[in-house]
């Protein structure tokens, strides 16, 4: 997996832009008086919607393919960690409304299909129990695509992105390779691959001969930061691309630096990020992962990605259930 550290946006908002109208459909009677299937299947709702300045439209026959439940809601019930920026995060301090790598991707999503991605917020350890218990007809939260969490959920995978090393600014305690953190205190969110990750570093430290790494585990990533920040630990293990974005806008740049590349953070998954689907809902996942083809053949896709400045987190097409371990 490549690693890389992007400069990222400052500061990043979706556009939304509906146009209310009603789901036009030609009238195709046969001699019973019922609409055709054909005729259902190319009709296309005139929503659209523009998402950072990409404006994107229905496919009818897209929209056809949902199951009819989600058809008749007109959403997508979609769970999410926030903050976890860049992919969520919160419009402005003290505000509720969400934005992010995630969200943009999940209104474009939606609006291909013709419904809406509707994102609340949930603890990331708590997303998958929410989805499996129907609260949720989706996870969207930079979660990687791992055959264990196949059980609970299937998965569109949408990105691929390593982890890095969140340290204070100037790197005081030197972490250069990843040995560097064994006999150190890291702070890492609760229920991650990088919690796991972490677990495995720990045989590492103790094949070279080393002590054991301090891992503190919040609930929170944001939490997490805060202990590196007040010097409680000596890093915060989590998504490459987050690392970036924290460290090029936290007070204006001056509070963090990040660590990445495999030298500093070790062998590492090789399996992509993917949107958890709900394996109670037949067909939505087949649905999502149509729609984001879409997306990806048409370009849209990677202006949004560009948008943020992370094309390198592109992957060429969406698969389903693509986790290598």
């Amino acid at each position: 997996m490549t690693s890389f550290r992007s400069p990222l946006l400052r500061h990043a908002a979706v556009t939304l832009a509906l146009a209310s109208s009603a789901l036009s459909l030609s009238a195709c009677s046969s001699s019973s008086g019922k609409s055709s299937d054909a005729a259902l299947a190319a009709a296309a709702p005139s929503a659209s919607v523009t998402v950072k300045g990409v404006p994107i439209s229905a496919d009818g026959k897209l929209t056809a393919t949902l199951p009819e439940a989600i058809r008749k809601a007109g959403k997508v019930r979609v769970a999410t960690d926030v903050p976890y920026p860049p992919f969520e995060m919160y419009v402005s301090e003290g505000s509720k409304e969400i934005t992010g790598i995630d969200h943009d991707l999940g209104q474009a999503i939606g609006a291909r299909l013709g419904v809406k991605f509707e994102f609340t917020g949930q603890k990331f350890d708590g997303l998958l129990p929410a989805v499996q218990a129907g609260k949720f007809d989706a996870v969207m939260s930079a979660m990687t695509d791992k055959k264990e969490r196949q059980q609970a959920v299937d998965f569109v995978d949408y990105v691929n992105a390593g982890p890095g090393w969140l340290v204070r600014k100037g790197n005081p305690d030197g972490i250069k390779v990843v040995t560097d953190v064994c006999g150190k205190s890291v702070s890492v969110q609760t229920g991650t691959n990088h919690q796991k990750i972490l677990e495995q570093r720990q045989e590492l430290c103790k094949q070279q001969g080393k002590p054991a790494i301090t891992v503190l585990a919040f609930p929170k990533d944001s939490e997490a930061q805060l202990a590196l920040r007040s010097g409680k630990v000596s890093a915060d293990f989590l998504d490459e691309v987050t690392a970036a974005f924290v460290a090029d806008t936290a007070d204006n740049g001056t509070a963090f630096d990040t660590v990445t590349g495999k030298e500093a953070v070790g062998p590492t998954s090789a399996s992509p990020i993917g949107i958890g689907i709900s394996k109670s809902v037949p067909g939505l996942k087949e649905a999502v992962r149509a729609a984001l083809q879409s997306l990806m053949d048409d370009g849209s896709y990677k202006k949004i990605l560009e948008a943020y400045h992370v094309p390198n987190i592109a992957i060429p097409q969406a698969t389903i259930n693509g986790a290598l371990d």
